[in-house]
């Protein structure tokens, strides 16, 4: 299914129309190349990893910019591109020019997408994949769109901020998939809190609670490992598990909350209750975690995918002068120095999937790319922090967090059909150990 359409805001409104405008411009100047839709001032843009994500965000960076094409896919199987493909040509066909040739299957598909002329290369797969084709889009001059989250673990993140660093130093833009800090309703609602509206801040309470979520049943000619990969979510070496791939959103808003300052530790517990079987491989199913922030402020998160519950999934902030209600998709409400609450129903409220791109492609045009490499990965980090307490059963520094030496998954060459990944036992707090 493809989903609908640090200044960030300021550089938009100041530069955004402009940047389009003049965009416009070289189209109709370049009427030489009318049969291809191709020019010199064409971005060009490749995908990498073309399931429900991965499409979303093709649609969106076509639509970014009026001289923006799709020219290369990638992903590690073929049905899933042809289909994506196919969904793409349905919406945006006049943006999609991706001849069978730039059609790559594999593990190592991604090479062939940086090797190619695209300037902008969309990383969407799983997780796991992420660090590694980071450094490698970078390494090759590509400005990124990266989907959250960045990583699965500690050394994937040590290695994403080394890459975000990169990116900074050689001037590549480096836009990260934390949606909600392209949100309206969020943005005018964190610059209030961040501007005292209801005093100093001192706990954040976040939810992430939702159902149960899609499983692909093993078809004719699945090995385990393509079974396993397909059902990526369920593998905490391939998703992180579900506070880190999906609850990251209501951690990432907290960091926010706290003007993007780290807690200093984290204590937590979760398990699996409902979601037992086998075919649910190694994830929990439900987490609580404490985060300790500096001067007693402290941050409290609660996710779950648990079938047949009630579902939360926004954040409840308190300061020393009043408080905030965010309810992710209807309500954001201050009661504090001057009452304050988003109107849903008199003002438009923006498609913060497609902001974010052309927020992207606006900064690339102006010659000034966006880059929040370090906050992506220090909100993937507080996924990660807050999962290793949890599994452990103890409390686990900043320090310790970073810096753990716990590695998922395979190194990203290592990857094939014939790799046999060792799935590791569900863990035990107090009896799985912190590395």
């Amino acid at each position: 299914m493809i989903i609908k359409d640090n200044s960030r805001r300021d550089f938009v409104k100041k530069t955004g129309s402009a940047v389009l405008a003049s965009s416009l411009g070289l189209n109709i100047l370049s009427a030489r190349s009318k049969a291809s839709g191709i020019n010199s001032e064409t971005i060009k843009v490749g995908l990498i990893g073309c399931g429900g994500r991965g499409t979303g965000a093709a649609l969106q960076a076509t639509r970014a910019d009026s001289n923006v094409v799709l020219t290369v896919m990638a992903d590690i199987f073929e049905d899933t591109l042809k289909e994506s493909h196919s969904a793409l040509m349905g919406e945006n066909p006049e943006k999609i020019k991706v001849d069978p040739a730039n059609m790559f299957i594999g593990f190592d598909a991604y090479k062939k997408v940086l090797d190619s002329d695209v300037d902008v290369v969309l990383l969407t797969t799983p997780p796991s994949f992420r660090p590694g084709h980071l450094r490698a889009a970078i390494e090759a001059g590509k400005h990124v769109f990266c989907e959250k989250p960045v990583a699965v673990d500690a050394p994937g993140i040590r290695h994403v901020i080394e890459s975000a660093k990169m990116a900074k130093m050689k001037g590549l833009a480096l836009m990260s998939g934390f949606c909600w800090r392209h949100d309206d309703p969020k943005n005018a609602t964190f610059a209030r809190l961040l501007d005292g509206a209801i005093g100093d801040i001192h706990t954040v309470y976040n939810t992430y609670n939702t159902g149960e979520l899609w499983f692909k049943d093993r078809q004719p000619g699945w090995n385990d490992f393509q079974t396993t990969i397909r059902n990526w979510l369920y593998y905490n070496w391939l998703s992180g598990d579900h506070i880190t791939e999906q609850a990251v959103h209501s951690l990432d808003m907290m960091s926010w909350a706290f003007g993007d300052v780290m807690p200093i530790s984290a204590t937590g517990t979760g398990g699996r209750q409902s979601r037992t079987e086998d075919k649910f491989g190694n994830v929990y199913d439900h987490f609580a975690i404490v985060f300790d922030y500096p001067d007693g402020k402290k941050g409290f998160h609660f996710s779950r995918q648990q079938k047949n519950c009630s579902r939360a999934y926004g954040l409840d902030i308190t300061g020393d002068k009043g408080r905030c209600n965010i309810h992710v998709s209807n309500n954001h409400e201050i009661i504090g120095k001057k009452n304050w609450k988003w109107e849903d129903d008199k003002k438009e409220r923006n498609d913060m999937y497609q902001t974010e791109h052309n927020e992207l492609f606006a900064s690339i045009r102006a010659g000034k790319p966006f880059n929040d490499g370090i906050m992506m990965a220090h909100s993937t980090l507080l996924a990660i922090w807050g999962r290793m307490a949890a599994y452990t059963g103890q409390t686990i520094s900043f320090e310790e967090a970073l810096n753990s030496n716990e590695t998922l998954g395979p190194d990203l060459n290592a990857y094939s059909w014939d790799l046999r990944w060792p799935l590791k036992d569900v863990a035990q707090p107090g009896i799985t150990k912190f590395a």
